[in-house]
This record gives C-alpha cells, structure tokens and sequence, in this order.
C-alpha cells in the first residue's frame, strides 16, 4: 500500500481557482483578464500590485450580486506584467475597447470622428472631410463632432477661401470653369483662372482659420478691402467682404452649444449626468478657440460603479485612438486624477492638463456639458424605456437566464437560387444595431440553388465558426431565424457540430397561415410550437425584428442581383481594367463587337498588346 498523497487537483472555478492564482503573483502593476467556460473574456482590470488586487476576489461575499456572478462564472485568468501602473492603465483600456467584457464599464457608442483635410499630394491642395487612417498626405484638423459640423466649416472655406473641393480626376478634365466658379465657391485653378501661386495663398489663409488665427488674418483682410476700396477697385473690395463675412459666420454656426471661449483654445469639455441608473457623457471640442461640436455616449455600466470610476474608464477609452487636447475639462473627478494625467501625458507625448474647473468661464462651459448631457439621458431614457420593457417580455417568452442584450435574426433571399444571399440585422436595449448589419454570399456549391436549410446552415456555420475563433467578436444572447421547423432542425445541428448550442436561445418564428402577420408560429428545441395573442406588444416586436431581416436581406438580394445585370462581358477577363475596357467599347461600339473581333483587330486597339488581343480572343472562343 502506498503512502504517498494524492495529487492536490486544480480548482476548476470560482474563489478557489482564483486563490490558486494569487500564490504565483507578484507585488507588481499589471492587467488581469478573467474568462469563463467558453473562453470568453468576462473583465479586463487593471492593479498597482496585482496580488493585492486579485486576492480581493477571493473575499467573495464581500462583494456585490453582480459580482458574484462574475467570480463563479471565471474558469481561468491571465496576467500582463507592467513597467508601471500608467502602462497598465493604458493596456487595459485598449483590451476593454478590443474585447468589450461583460462586466467591465464599456463605451460601446464610441465611433471614429471626422476631420478635414488639406491634401498636400497636389500641386492645387483639395480640402475635403477624412473620417479613418490618416495615410494621405496631408495636415488634418479637428476631431470634429460630427459630419455636419464638418460640412459647415468646410462650407465656410468655400465661401471665404474659395478652395477646390473635386476629385484630382475631375480636375484633370476640366477644360472651363464649373459652376462652383460661377457661384463663387472655388477659384478654379484647374483652368489657370487663379495661378497655383495666389492658390497656395489661399490655401495658407485657411490653415491659418483652421490653427485659430483668425483674428489677424480678419485684420490682414479688412486692410485689403479698404485698400482695395480707395483704389476704386470695388469687386475686389466686394470679394474680401464676402470672405470676411464668410468666417464670422463660424463663430454661430460651430457647435450646439454655441459657445466660443476667451480663456483657452483647445480643449476637450466632458461632462457626465447620472440618473435612473443609466450614464450620459456628453463631449465638447474646442480647436483653436472654436467649438467645433458636441456628442454624446452612453456607456455601460453597473449599479455599483461610482462617478468617478465611471468617468476614469471613459477617458481611458475615449482617448485610445483619438489625439489628446493641450487640456480636458472634466465635471467629475476620476478616481486617480494624477494617474489619468500621466497616461495622457504618455500617449500625446506632451504634458496634458486634466482639470475640474472651480469658477469662470471654464466652469460655466462644463455646466454647459452638463446640462446637454441631462437633456440627452432624459431623451434616451423615454425612448429607451418601452425598449426595456418589450425585452423583458422576450425574455419572459422564450424563458431566458437574462434579458437579451444582443439579437441577432437571419435571413435568406434569392431567386429561384441566383444571386443567393444570407444575412443577418442585430438589436438591443438600443434598437437597432446597422452598423452590425452583415450579409454572407452563398458559396458551397453542393447547396442547391434555392435550398432554404442549406443556405441557413453555410450562413450559422461560417458565422459561428468566426465567432468561436475570434474572442473579439460579441455573443448574441437570442437568435431567431425566419422558418419553421425544418430550418430550426438544420440549424441546430450546425451549431451542435461547433459545441456552440448551449451559448445562445435558438428560436425559429415560421409565418402564418396565407403568410397572414398576427398568425406566426414559433419553434424551440424541446418546446412544442406555440402562438402569441394577436396585438401583444412582444408579437410586433418579434414581427418588426424579422420584417427588418427581410428588408436587409432583400434590399442587398436586389443591390447584387442590379449589378449582376449590368455587368460587362469584358469585366471577367484578366488584363482588362476600366482604362482598356473602355478603348475597348469606344473602338468596337459594343461588348458583343469586341467578341467577334479578330486578334488583329483587337491589337489594333491602343493599350492592347498582341498577347493580351490573344487572351481576349481566346475567352471568347474558348
């Protein structure tokens, strides 16, 4: 008989697993990530002393319900090792924003802003709005709040500037003005009208508008008119009142809050407001002493999260691909001021002023912030309150854990299997969800052309086999697939096949009787099919969610199969690009007389080299 001792087993969840974990920790900042059964990041956190800060977790009645929740449901952690305590900040709000946590406090409205740019690749500089990478060359100026907000300005630069707003291939082509010349909005030095010279003037006056120089530039301006004036050369006189004209309009066309400051130029103004439970931030941006607009975020949070723990993440968050202001104005404490400081600081490799103004104008703009986040919350709350509602019936009717805070429906559309297309539209608390919109082209060719259980078991496949790979992608909580039985029955042995089943309420809403609404059945695995009442507000939500799917997946049905009709024979041939293509047509008249063109005759083509005059002859005579 042995007397060893048996092997001590890892814990598999819980307090225990997470206590098993401290022991190999150091006393060092770092990020810690907690995952649950399906490998799915539950939280993101961040510590100065990481074995301190994950031991808290092994106090587990110590905390909170939701909490609790949290600890029970992790089956395994990760730890990143930092130089300091501002890396970890930093780390973890880039992990939050990537993998977006359940638990965490998450800004899931955050969105790219657009800037203008004034493209330097050309000899005639275009101005125009850039929202993405900033790989043009060029200088960009904002963030701005919004399209409009960018439309306006660059508005203003038409009209007080008079800078070329076309694209390098319309400009090349322009023989005469065009109407913008006309109307007064561009100087047209696409046809020498103005020479590059004075163009690059102007272009160098709008910099300077767009850098907060205005006032000299006014003055530089006003002298020049009344130059211009004792000269008795009263249109140009005429023109640069126009232009002065032009850029005071700004300062009340700017911003929502029109507001332009005296005591700073540049700023990022945040203000938060807290009430039933929800959170709005409201952010102004002020670039060289003007307001060039207002949005407003609404992140997700718990009921236990404090102010300033809620207005720390959102900074942290906001800023990880956005540039830094000289300052941030802030109506809320974080809770570590200096270490939000630090980490600004560090990422705009410049010092940033984070403040909490006390009095004066900076104080009154902030107020200004606040209550546009106020009026904000109190409009999401009224549209957002029958929402919640119609979400706990659905999670009442399809008896769920929780209420659903992701839907996704599927849906096909074809004709008699051409132009096949799978797709799906997303809903929530918020509503709809359009930029989460996706479509699939139907591609497994053993599908047979018009097989509905087919077509949705390739598009649940390819979806949740991404979805299995890709930790950063969102779990829906319900899916719904427009059929009856038989799709529920293909579909749920596809997503058997990936182990995914058991992540998700699967339920399949098959129309009524003569497709007649009001009438719909529904399927669940292990349920037997049922009905809802007529006009219960569950029904129509249901009904308006797969009407939606149905638009979605019709409209892009239609959008591919248009263009489908109007493509050119010419389009499949290798070597043959628009520039070809069309000296092709041009030549010939017709795609239909290029194909009984001889190899001769097709060489005789400009840009068409004997071999590729062979190509083009071979595919049409294969």
């Amino acid at each position: 008989m042995s007397d060893s001792k048996p092997t001590e087993k890892k814990p598999k969840y819980g307090p225990k697993l997470i206590a098993d974990y401290v022991k190999r920790l150091p006393g060092k900042p770092g990020v810690y990530r907690m995952f649950d059964e399906f490998g799915t990041v539950l939280y993101v956190g961040k510590a100065k002393d990481l074995k301190k800060r994950v031991t808290a977790y092994t106090s587990y009645d110590r905390h909170p319900t939701r909490l609790r929740r949290m600890i029970r449901a992790t089956t395994a952690m990760e730890f990143v090792i930092t130089e300091s305590e501002t890396e970890a900040l930093i780390l973890e709000a880039s992990l939050i924003k990537r993998l977006k946590p359940r638990y965490n406090i998450l800004l899931r409205d955050d969105k790219s802003f657009p800037y203008i740019l004034v493209r330097k690749d050309h000899p005639a500089a275009q101005v125009t709005k850039h929202r993405g990478a900033r790989k043009i060359k060029g200088d960009y100026y904002g963030p701005f709040a919004s399209a409009g907000a960018v439309n306006r300005t660059l508005d203003t630069l038409q009209r007080a500037f008079r800078l070329r707003n076309c694209s390098d291939s319309i400009y090349e082509s322009r023989t005469r003005p065009c109407l913008q010349y006309q109307i007064k909005r561009c100087s047209a030095p696409c046809t020498g009208e103005i020479s590059l010279e004075d163009y690059g003037n102007l272009i160098g006056d709008a910099e300077d508008f767009l850098c907060g120089k205005s006032d000299k530039l006014r003055q530089r301006l006003q002298g020049q008119m009344e130059a211009a004036s004792k000269e008795m050369n009263f249109e140009k006189a005429a023109e640069l009142r126009d232009r002065i004209r032009a850029m005071a309009q700004v300062s009340t066309k700017s911003g929502a809050a029109n507001i332009n400051p005296t005591t700073f130029s540049d700023a990022d103004v945040i203000g938060m407001y807290n009430a039933g439970g929800q959170t709005c931030i409201q952010v102004f941006f002020f670039r060289a002493g003007q307001n060039w607009g207002n949005s407003s975020h609404f992140p997700r949070r718990s009921a236990e999260d404090t102010p300033e723990q809620i207005i720390e993440a959102f900074i942290a968050q906001f800023y990880t691909n956005k540039p830094v202001p000289k300052q941030v104005l802030l109506s809320h404490p974080p809770e570590r001021i200096d270490l939000i400081t630090d980490a600004l600081s560090e990422k705009a490799d410049r010092k940033i002023d984070v403040l909490i103004p006390q009095r004066g104008e900076k104080k009154k703009i902030v107020g200004q912030a606040v209550r546009n986040a106020e009026e904000a919350l109190g409009r999401k709350m009224a549209e957002t309150g029958a929402q919640a509602k119609l979400l706990k019936d659905v999670q009442d009717l399809f008896g769920m854990e929780d209420i659903p805070q992701r839907i996704e429906v599927y849906d096909n559309s074809h004709i008699q299997g051409t132009n096949a297309i799978g797709a799906f539209i997303v809903a929530g608390p918020e509503g709809f969800r359009k930029r989460d919109y996706r479509t699939f082209n139907i591609k497994d060719a053993t599908v047979t052309p018009g097989d509905d259980f087919g077509m949705m078991r390739e598009v649940l496949q390819r979806r949740f086999a991404r979805l299995s790979k890709d930790p950063k992608l969102e779990w829906p909580d319900l899916v719904i697939i427009d059929g009856g039985k038989g799709q529920l029955s293909a579909v749920t042995e596809t997503l058997e096949k990936l182990n995914v089943l058991g992540r998700i309420t699967l339920v399949a809403i098959a129309k009524g009787p003569d497709r007649n609404a009001g009438r719909e059945t529904f399927h669940m695995n292990g349920r037997d099919m049922f009905t809802l009442p007529m006009r219960t507000p569950a029904l129509y939500y249901l009904q308006r969610l797969r009407d939606e799917a149905h638009r979605f997946a019709i409209g892009t049905h239609r959008a591919r199969r248009k263009k489908s009709m109007i493509a050119n024979p010419l389009d499949g041939i290798d070597g043959i690009g628009p520039g070809r293509k069309k000296a092709l047509l041009s030549h010939f008249g017709s795609a239909k007389a290029v194909k009984g063109a001889t190899v001769d005759d097709l060489a005789s083509v400009e840009g068409v080299s004997q071999k590729l005059a062979q190509v083009i002859h071979d595919y049409f005579h294969e």
